[in-house]
């Protein structure tokens, strides 16, 4: 209520000083017209949070319980047992505790498939085929044949099993490409269970429910944990040591969130471009959030903060082209962060100044702790990932300056650019320590399949979600729109088209997982990244409005600790 009540004042008491207009900006009277709210998100509130779970009490009763659930790891040697711990662990966010585990066990379990396993057992053959894909091992879809009858087609006696159901509805999420048993494997078990009659357990319907929604493949990890710790709760083979660990964890990487979340709040308020550029989002929490996603391990807090830093100035860049510059700053302000050289912004205009020289201290500061701590110089990678991404912001301007609708094609291989996730991905890869080599880096700045899908599900899902408000404002620059225009098709058509396209980059990017020349760790990074974009975009614009359930997300998995935990 406390809380509630905050919210409430903070809300009344907001407003959006006006910053001195001396441009024309592109469309002139939809930008007077446009502007974003304020944020809900006071620095006081931010900087006042605090957890207890950071003491020698905790950390001494995870370490037990650790070493208690590594006993029970080692006693589940049958294969469908260990397959579900190692699923139930990693679901409820205890999976990088017990990594090295899980890595020989599911080692044993693909190289003894023909050990004692029962190929037509619905549930035990697709738990396997699932985790073992999610973790990059190439598990051949020809494994369901002997679940298909003679005519191909899946025996309609399986859908008698609703939990095994379910487990094939979710291993087909892993498909790639032209893989058509797959394609059959989602048809068939979305149609049956979008269609269950009789009696199902209320903890399975409601997973049913919510797989249907966005299945876990798709998922935000974090969310997906803080969800799953209660529905495992309520599961009748639950493991009362395994449950409190989980607790007892995610409260103690929350007090982690939360720290890191206040030093960038103190970093966001000293720089105080939110309150010089006031016609940009402020969404420091909202961004914060999305960190979370795309790499929750409480171990890489710099990471958290260097993407923190780089979504704050991304927004800030998109604002100023989508509704603030005229085109002939955005054509001068793009040319000086080309060259990324501080000499050549005397003749831009006070706010460009601002935004740009705030950019280049920070993108400086964080190359110069690489060379510092490792000896790799790495600036002239991280200002090619922006010189590219304000290169594709000024083809999307000059499109909206000229009225020009373009083809989705022509819009998605400049919008995969323009989401920005390149240059999220380019950051997040210097700021983990990735193996490098000249190969991976030349993969790094080129169009690799794995930086592409994750970008392009980035841009589709944020075009999902924004595309009212864009056309709103006179944007012309949308998959939406460009689909529209060119296939004469109505708006809800043209949204199932952009569904199909998200669901054919998925394809493609679970392909690239086998053959990509990066680590593991950095691969579920950009894999990451498309699941927090579905995430913050799946129930409207989570970033440029401030709506309940982002707020909720943020108080329950960065705000609040489970209650009933230690």
């Amino acid at each position: 209520m406390v809380l509630e009540l905050w919210f409430q004042n903070i809300k009344q008491k907001s407003s959006i000083m006006e910053l001195p207009r001396t441009i024309n900006p592109i469309v002139d009277t939809q930008a007077k017209n446009y502007q974003y709210q304020p944020t809900i998100w006071d620095c006081n509130f931010i900087e006042s949070l605090s957890s207890k779970f950071m003491g020698e009490t905790y950390t001494t009763r995870r370490q037990k319980l650790k070493e208690n659930v590594r006993v029970i790891l080692k006693e589940t040697m049958e294969t469908l047992s260990s397959l579900e711990m190692i699923d139930n662990l990693e679901r409820l966010g205890l999976g990088y505790i017990f990594a090295e585990e899980i890595k020989q066990s599911l080692d044993w379990i693909y190289g003894n498939i023909e050990n004692g396993w029962k190929k037509e057992n619905l549930y035990a053959t697709t738990l396997r085929f699932r985790v073992l894909r999610q973790h990059g091992y190439q598990v051949s879809q020809e494994e369901f044949i002997g679940l298909m009858d003679d005519s191909r087609y899946f025996k309609e006696s399986l859908r008698e099993d609703v939990k095994g159901m379910l487990s094939l509805y979710e291993a087909a999420h892993t498909s790639s490409e032209d893989e058509s048993i797959l394609v059959e494997a989602l048809e068939f078990t979305r149609k049956h269970l979008k269609n269950l009659k009789g009696k199902v357990e209320p903890n399975l319907a409601k997973q049913v429910n919510r797989s249907l929604e966005v299945p876990m493949h798709w998922r935000m990890l974090r969310s997906e944990s803080r969800w799953y710790i209660d529905a495992y709760e309520k599961e009748k083979n639950m493991n009362p040591v395994v449950l409190e660990l989980a607790k007892l964890d995610f409260n103690m990487v929350q007090a982690t969130f939360q720290k890191d979340l206040k030093t960038i709040s103190r970093w966001w308020r000293n720089i105080d471009v939110a309150t010089k550029l006031n016609f940009a989002r402020d969404r420091l929490a909202e961004s914060f959030l999305a960190t979370v996603g795309i790499l929750y391990l409480p171990q890489h807090s710099r990471c958290r903060e260097w993407l923190v830093k780089v979504m704050n100035f991304v927004m800030i860049i998109d604002d100023t082209f989508d509704i603030f510059g005229s085109l002939d700053e955005l054509e001068h302000f793009s040319n000086v962060l080309e060259r990324w050289d501080n000499k050549e912004m005397h003749n831009l205009p006070y706010y460009m100044k601002i935004c740009f020289l705030a950019l280049y201290n920070t993108i400086n500061e964080m190359a110069y702790v690489i060379l510092k701590e490792k000896g790799w110089d790495i600036l002239p990678y991280m200002t090619k990932a922006w010189a590219n991404f304000i290169k594709a912001m000024l083809v999307e301007a000059k499109w909206c300056k000229a009225g020009y609708t373009p083809s989705l094609q022509e819009y998605l291989e400049n919008g995969w650019i323009s989401s920005s996730g390149s240059v999220i991905l380019v950051h997040a890869f210097f700021a983990t320590n990735q193996n490098t080599t000249i190969d991976i880096l030349e993969n790094l700045v080129n169009d690799n399949d794995l930086l592409y899908c994750a970008s392009m599900i980035f841009r589709l899902s944020n075009d999902l979600a924004t595309s009212s408000a864009e056309l709103e404002r006179g944007d012309t620059a949308s998959s939406i729109r460009s689909y529209m225009h060119e296939s004469n098709a109505s708006e809800k058509e043209a949204r199932e088209h952009i569904r199909s396209l998200i669901m054919n980059t998925w394809r493609k990017m679970n392909a690239s997982v086998t053959s990509s020349p990066y680590d593991i760790q950095f691969v579920d990074i950009a894999i990451n990244l498309a699941r927090t974009s579905l995430f913050v975009y799946q129930y409207g614009d989570g970033i440029g409005v401030e709506n309940l359930k982002i707020k909720d997300h943020i108080m329950s998995l960065i705000a609040n600790p489970i209650q009933d935990s230690l």
